[in-house]
């Protein structure tokens, strides 16, 4: 081997091995898939367009963000007087989930939102911010997000 490899090749190596890894998350605990499953389950509620199967997964005194410029609604009468026009008007509603993260009784979710209608659709992409404490949605935020594509 030249010399001239040899340093290149050495140097190469080097620079490699001091380039750190990126960050791995660990292994969810059996608390945050439990939270994580309270979080998919409320989301998936929503394609029922009915209230009586949505607001059960909210705790009674919970706290909604409809996106970060709105006013919080607070407990179920907040979230049916907030949200409850969208089950009417909507011909369907789907919430697919992107990608989703946990840590503790935290779950953040990116997803798009999209409320089927004749008279009023939306398509809505972004963040979701849930707060999980004994098995029901405690506080939930949504954070609006453009995706360029």
């Amino acid at each position: 081997m030249e010399r001239r490899t040899f340093l290149s090749t050495g140097a190469l190596a080097a620079a490699g091995s001091a380039i750190p890894l990126p960050a791995t998350a660990a292994d969810w605990t059996e608390a945050e898939k439990a939270n994580v499953s309270v979080v998919n389950e409320f989301c998936a509620s929503w394609s029922s367009r009915d209230l009586r199967q949505i607001l059960p997964r909210l705790a009674e005194d919970c706290v909604y963000r409809m996106t970060e410029t709105t006013a919080p609604a607070i407990g179920h009468a907040g979230v049916t007087e907030r949200l409850g026009s969208w089950m009417q008007t909507s011909d369907r509603i789907e919430f697919t989930v992107l990608e989703t993260f946990a840590q503790g009784p935290i779950v953040m979710n990116r997803r798009i939102d999209k409320f089927v209608s004749t008279t009023r659709p939306l398509t809505w992409e972004g963040v979701g911010v849930f707060f999980v404490k004994d098995g029901r949605v405690k506080e939930w935020s949504d954070y609006t997000i453009r995706v360029e594509r």
